[in-house]
C-alpha cells in the first residue's frame, strides 16, 4: 500500500476485508455445490442461481480490494473450497428445503458479522462501509427468499441451521486471523 502511515483506517481494515473476502468465496462454494446437485431446472435451482450471482459480484469486488490494498488471502481458502461445496452439495440432497434452510443460516451469521463490522467501521472508511451495506442488504434479500420458500421445513431444521450457523461463526473468526 504507498503512502500507508500508522493508524491508517484502510491498513486497520484488512482482516474485515479477508475475513469478508472468505466469506463471499465460501458462499460461491456452497451454491456451486448446490447447483452441482440441483442442476438448473427447479425454481430453487434458478433462484440459488441468481443468489450465487450476486455473491460472485461481492466476493470479486472484495477480491480487487484486496489486491489494490495489499492485504493476503487467508490460507485457509483451500478448506474453504472443499467444505463450501461439500456443505451445498449435502444440503442440496439432502433436497430443496435443506438448500434453502442452508442459505438462511449462512446469511443470518452474515448479516449479524456486516452489522457488527459497520459499528467497527464508523466513519474511517467508506468505501468498505459503502459496500458492506450494499452487500448486507442483498444477503438479508437471500435469507428471506429461502424463508419463503421453505427454509423452515427442511428436515430437523434447528439442528441443521444450528450446525451451519456454528461453523459460520468458527469460519469468520479463523479467516480474520488466518
Amino acid at each position: 500500500m504507498t503512502g500507508w502511515k500508522p493508524g491508517d483506517p484502510k491498513r486497520a481494515s484488512g482482516p474485515m476485508v479477508r475475513v469478508d473476502q472468505a466469506g463471499e468465496f465460501g458462499a460461491v462454494r456452497i451454491y456451486a455445490g448446490q447447483l452441482a446437485v440441483m442442476g438448473d431446472r427447479t425454481p430453487a435451482a434458478r433462484q440459488i442461481a441468481g443468489m450465487a450471482g450476486q455473491e460472485e459480484r461481492h466476493r470479486a469486488f472484495f477480491d480487487a480490494m484486496m489486491a489494490r490494498r495489499g492485504v493476503r488471502p487467508t490460507l485457509l481458502a483451500p478448506i474453504w473450497n472443499v467444505a463450501g461445496f461439500a456443505l451445498g452439495a449435502v444440503t442440496a440432497a439432502i433436497g430443496p428445503a435443506a438448500a434453502m434452510a442452508c442459505t438462511v443460516a449462512v446469511e443470518t451469521e452474515i448479516d449479524k458479522h456486516y452489522a457488527d463490522q459497520l459499528v467497527t467501521l464508523g466513519d474511517s472508511d467508506p468505501e468498505l462501509s459503502v459496500a458492506i451495506l450494499d452487500f448486507q442488504a442483498e444477503e438479508v434479500e437471500h435469507r428471506e427468499a429461502a424463508l419463503a420458500a421453505g427454509a423452515e421445513t427442511a428436515f430437523a431444521y434447528p439442528v441443521l441451521s444450528a450446525f451451519i450457523r456454528l461453523g459460520c461463526r468458527v469460519a469468520i473468526a479463523t479467516a480474520q486471523r488466518i
